[in-house]
C-alpha cells in the first residue's frame, strides 16, 4: 500500500476553493450526527435521565470526541475524526430494565480501561494492518448503501420538500463545478423549500447552557459482566479497527494504537459524566478519509469542520436537544443520502475492481443484513465472514494484494 506523507503545513491551504469538498464533506457529518441525537433522547427517557442531565450528557459525548478529534488530526495531519458508539448506546438502553444508569456508566468506564490496555499492547493496530483492504471498502458500501435508499424513502413521506432537494442535488451535480459539491445547493434549497411550507419549527429555538456535573458511577457485576465485554468489543472491532484500515486503505499512516488508547481513556472519563463510549467513527471515516474530502493535502480539514460542528453541538446542547423538532425528520434523512452518494460511488467501483471478489460480495451483503449473533451487529460480521471466504477460496489473490500493499 503507498504511504502518503503529508506536508506539517499550519497555514490555510491555497487556493481556499480545495476546502469545498470538505466543507460538503463536514455537512453530511452534521446532518447525521445531528439525527443521532434521537439514540441519546431515546435512551435518557428509557434509563430516565432528567433535563440537567440529558444536556450534560449530550455536552460530554460530542465534547470529548471534538477534542480528540482536533488533537489527533492536529497532530499527524491525516483525517482522524473520532465520534461516539451509537450501537454502544443502543445496547446500554436494552438493559434498561436490569441496571440501572450509574451501574451503565460504571460498566462502561470499565470497558474504556479494557479498550485503553488492547491499545497499550497494539493488537488492535496489528490485526488493522492485516485485514485486507477490500473487505473493509465492501463492508463501507454495504452500510451506506441503506442511507442512499432512505433518500427515496424520504421522497415518498415528504415530496416537496426531498424533491427540491433531489432537483437541487442533480443540477448541482450537472451544472456546478467540480469543486462545489452538489449537496451544498441540496442544504440551501430543502431548507429553503421547508421553511416556505411552514415546516421549520423555529419556535422551539431556545438555548440553555449545558450543565456537566460529575456523576458517580456504580459497579454490579452482573451489569459489568453484561455490558462491559460488548462495550469494549464495539468500540474496537466494530468501530476503531475497520475505521483505522480505511484509512489505511487511502495510504495514510494512521496511529492506531494512540487511537485505541485515547478513545479508552475518553470512555472511562466521559463515564464521569454520562455514558459515553468513546470510539473512532467508522461510518464517518469514509467521507472524512475518502476522495469526497478533495485531494490528500486538505482531507484532514474535513475532520476540522466537523469536529467544530461536535463542539457546537456540545456548547449548544440544550438546544441541540430541540433540533429534531425543528427540521423535518425526512429532509435530515435525504441530505444525509444525498451526501453519501458520492462515497457509494467510490467504494463500489473500489469493489468491483478485485483482485478479491467473492470475499467483498459477502461483506457487502452481511453488511446489508440485520444479523445479530453474541450481540454484535452486521459490520463486525461483515468483516468476520467476508474475510474467511476470501482466506479460504482467495487465496491467490490476498497473495497478490499482500505484495501490491507491501511494494513487493
Amino acid at each position: 500500500m503507498r504511504s502518503i506523507t503529508v506536508p506539517l503545513s499550519f497555514g490555510l491551504p491555497k487556493p481556499l476553493s480545495r476546502l469545498l469538498p470538505a466543507a460538503a464533506v463536514s455537512t453530511t457529518v452534521m446532518v447525521f450526527s445531528i439525527t443521532a441525537l434521537s439514540f441519546i433522547l431515546t435512551a435518557a427517557k428509557t434509563l430516565g435521565v432528567d433535563g440537567a442531565a440529558i444536556r450534560g450528557w449530550i455536552a460530554t459525548i460530542y465534547g470529548i470526541p471534538a477534542a480528540l478529534s482536533f488533537f489527533l488530526t492536529f497532530r499527524y495531519r491525516q483525517p482522524l475524526f473520532v465520534a461516539w458508539s451509537v450501537q454502544g448506546v443502543i445496547f446500554a438502553t436494552s438493559l434498561a430494565g436490569s441496571a440501572s444508569y450509574a451501574e451503565l456508566r460504571g460498566a462502561c468506564l470499565i470497558a474504556g480501561c479494557v479498550v485503553f490496555i488492547l491499545g497499550a499492547l497494539g493488537l488492535t493496530e496489528r490485526v488493522a494492518r492485516w485485514l485486507p483492504g477490500p473487505i473493509v471498502i465492501a463492508m463501507v458500501a454495504g452500510a451506506v448503501l441503506p442511507y442512499v435508499a432512505g433518500v427515496f424513502t424520504a421522497l415518498g413521506n415528504a415530496p416537496v420538500i426531498v424533491g427540491a432537494a433531489f432537483v437541487a442535488y442533480v443540477l448541482g451535480r450537472r451544472l456546478l463545478p467540480a469543486r462545489i459539491p452538489p449537496v451544498l445547493p441540496a442544504v440551501v434549497i430543502g431548507s429553503s423549500v421547508a421553511g416556505l411550507a411552514g415546516r421549520l419549527d423555529l419556535t422551539q429555538l431556545r438555548w440553555t447552557p449545558p450543565l456537566i456535573q460529575r456523576m458517580a458511577p456504580a459497579f454490579s457485576f452482573e451489569t459489568l459482566a453484561a455490558f462491559a465485554p460488548i462495550a469494549a468489543v464495539l468500540i474496537t472491532a466494530q468501530a476503531n479497527l475497520p475505521a483505522v484500515v480505511y484509512i489505511l486503505s487511502q495510504g495514510y499512516r494512521a496511529p492506531g494504537r494512540l487511537i485505541e488508547m485515547l478513545t479508552g481513556a475518553g470512555t472511562a472519563v466521559g463515564c464521569l459524566f454520562g455514558l459515553t463510549p468513546i470510539c473512532m467513527g467508522s461510518f464517518f471515516a469514509v467521507p472524512t478519509a475518502g476522495p469526497e474530502a478533495g485531494d490528500v493535502g486538505v482531507r484532514h480539514w474535513s475532520v476540522y469542520f466537523s469536529a467544530a460542528g461536535f463542539m457546537a453541538i456540545a456548547l449548544l446542547a440544550g438546544l441541540a436537544a430541540e433540533l429534531l423538532r425543528i427540521v423535518p425528520g425526512p429532509l435530515l434523512l435525504a441530505l444525509a443520502g444525498l451526501g453519501l452518494v458520492g462515497v457509494l460511488a467510490s467504494t463500489l467501483r473500489e469493489v468491483v475492481r478485485g483482485p478479491l471478489v467473492l470475499g467483498p460480495l459477502v461483506t457487502f451483503s452481511v453488511a446489508l443484513s440485520h444479523i445479530t449473533v453474541l450481540g454484535l451487529g452486521p459490520l463486525f460480521w461483515a468483516l468476520v465472514l467476508g474475510t474467511a471466504v476470501s482466506l479460504l477460496l482467495e487465496g491467490e489473490q490476498l497473495r497478490a494484494l499482500g505484495s501490491n500493499r507491501t511494494g513487493k
